[in-house]
């Protein structure tokens, strides 16, 4: 009955022709529903990607997918085209075009320069919440620009298939399946029934995943791509990948595309080195919740503190992912269903952070170094409705 009641509710504030986001927020930081693509359109609203007026959603997501296709044929299709031409006929490549020609302007520079960041992109993408399989299964809407048979070009798999190949050892494993994996590097890194090559024409989830990093990294050369950011566009592409409304969930790329970079618009200190000591970088914010504890819970504060527990030990990933490492993913979505909803969502962030530390003051007073270490690098407590109470109680006494 009070899912029922909750869903109504939510209807009701989805349902005006102009949203009130106030309402909105409360609703959200209680946690979204599921059903009905509710949780996905709230994150929408809530990362500032759709507009209050709900007049204006039809023609303003015509508008921003049209958007999203012509980056992919920028910087996706045309390097590709290019390059399955320039293959065709040898002769008619010219000094410009020649992949040693050492112009930093040639388009060949370009491209290699792209493969580096491409590799390191499709090797964190591959690993995507190992423990689900859903980013190894094919998505029901493969993008039909890309996967089109009459483009003569390569895929950003098949680039990065054809770079590492030259580049690493390859194992094949029993099932036949190429294993491409650098000398020394685990094998068994993917199960093999996991990481199946998908029939012509399909694709996996987690090569969607990689188109959005690489095409955010395009249009963004001065942070491009840095390790860590698919632990955010995961539980974004996942929520509007599995949306209920087909409609919606068709444009699951498109859609996860801007609210990324939404969100990294407000992140992206996080991720810049130089920015690290200043007042919106990342020492900053970790230094934030040692201050914090320090107020909540002097105890506890001077007992890292003694123990010489710095706060970039642990709460560097905490703060620049999001906690999505820290719990399982339908776990990191109900605490970012918090987070987004609040007006200050960085400033939640370190209230959850300092709750997560008072949570288990007792082991940690009572831990020594190592003990405390473990416990910060694997936290204990999985229920993160509690966590949420916590820092929810922190902040309305502060």
């Amino acid at each position: 009955f009070e899912a029922a009641h909750k869903i109504q509710e939510f209807k009701v504030a989805l349902g005006g022709e102009n949203i009130n986001l106030k309402t909105l927020r409360e609703l959200c930081f209680n946690g979204i529903p599921f059903e009905g693509g509710i949780r996905a359109l709230c994150w929408k609203i809530l990362l500032n990607y759709l507009p209050l007026d709900q007049t204006l959603w039809e023609s303003f997501l015509k508008k921003q997918r049209e958007v999203y296709s012509q980056f992919l044929k920028e910087m996706i299709i045309q390097p590709g085209i290019a390059k399955a031409n320039l293959g065709l006929s040898r002769e008619d490549v010219t000094m410009e075009d020649h992949p040693l020609n050492p112009n930093p302007d040639s388009r060949w520079n370009t491209y290699f320069k792209d493969n580096e960041i491409l590799l390191q992109i499709d090797k964190d993408v591959r690993r995507l919440y190992p423990d689900m399989a859903f980013f190894q299964r094919p998505t029901e809407y493969p993008c039909q620009l890309i996967l089109d048979p009459q483009n003569d070009y390569e895929t950003l798999r098949r680039r990065v298939e054809q770079t590492t190949l030259k580049a690493q050892t390859v194992n094949r494993n029993r099932s036949g399946v190429t294993n491409v994996s650098s000398p020394g590097k685990a094998l068994n890194l993917y199960p093999s029934n996991e990481y199946e090559v998908l029939p012509n024409g399909s694709e996996a989830h987690w090569e969607v995943v990689e188109r959005i990093l690489f095409i955010y990294a395009k249009l963004n050369p001065g942070i491009a791509y840095v390790q860590g950011m698919n632990e955010i566009v995961g539980p974004i592409y996942y929520t509007f990948a599995t949306d209920p409304n087909s409609e919606w969930k068709e444009h699951a790329e498109a859609d996860t595309f801007f609210c990324f970079t939404n969100l990294m618009s407000e992140n992206r200190d996080n991720f810049i080195k130089s920015l690290d000591d200043s007042q919106c970088g990342i020492t900053y914010k970790m230094e934030s919740v040692y201050s914090m504890l320090k107020d909540k819970d002097l105890e506890l504060y001077l007992k890292l503190e003694e123990q010489n527990i710095k706060p970039q030990y642990f709460t560097f990933r905490w703060l620049t992912l999001l906690l999505s490492q820290e719990f399982l993913l339908p776990d990191v979505i109900r605490i970012w269903d918090t987070l987004f909803s609040d007006q200050d969502r960085f400033h939640f962030l370190i209230l959850v952070c300092c709750a997560m530390l008072i949570l288990i003051r007792d082991s940690l007073l009572a831990g020594d170094f190592t003990v405390n270490m473990r416990l910060l690098q694997d936290y204990p407590i999985s229920d993160v409705h509690t966590i949420l109470t916590k820092a929810k109680e922190l902040q309305d006494n502060s």
